[in-house]
């Protein structure tokens, strides 16, 4: 049903603080899979590290976007009556959750591929070489122990943080709905 005015005020300002919060986190967790691993992993001429860095991208540009709506939705929050406001958090709310679902549907496959491919485009920099210690070791610009592990945990954190933000935009654009009665 319809709400009053101080229980959106309410719903919107919880639902606005938790897009914040949750944005930021994605975008955490972006950068820190950029800046660990695929800083050094991009190449162009590699489908699997190309599809790596246009995954990862997105996932930054939509949590940039569920910052904005998280941002917009406060605003709302504090200043009901303008209707350009509800239009814009309307028009963020849409965009921020059809991008957190396409960036969910890309960690997916960047997790799929590197599973299948046990990890072998997150490792390709690297250089086998012969040492008289250690028959073989790896020349890698990158500490190559848990690149495997760390890489997908934080694929997995970041397929958690687009869950919640697809469900906190649409709670959003249900509510910003509400508010100009369509």
């Amino acid at each position: 049903g319809h709400l009053d005015p101080s229980s959106h005020q309410r719903v919107l300002m919880k639902t606005g603080l938790i897009l914040l919060i949750i944005g930021h986190l994605n975008f955490i967790t972006g950068a820190l899979v950029h800046g660990t691993v695929l800083r050094f992993v991009v190449d162009p001429q590699d489908a699997i590290s190309l599809q790596y860095a246009i995954a990862n991208t997105a996932s930054i540009i939509s949590a940039l976007l569920t910052i904005s709506c998280g941002i917009a939705a406060l605003m709302l929050s504090r200043y009901l009556g303008p209707s350009t406001l509800k239009w814009a958090v309307f028009a963020l709310s849409t965009s921020s959750s059809l991008g957190c679902l396409s960036c969910l549907l890309g960690m997916a496959v960047s997790i799929g591929l590197t599973l299948g491919s046990q990890g072998r485009a997150l490792l390709a920099p690297c250089t086998l070489t012969n040492v008289a210690l250690a028959p073989v070791s790896r020349e890698c610009p990158f500490d190559p122990t848990r690149v495997y592990s760390s890489t997908l945990c934080l694929w997995a954190i970041s397929l958690l943080l687009d869950s919640m933000e697809i469900v906190f935009s649409i709670r959003c654009l249900l509510l910003t709905i509400d508010l100009l009665h369509l």
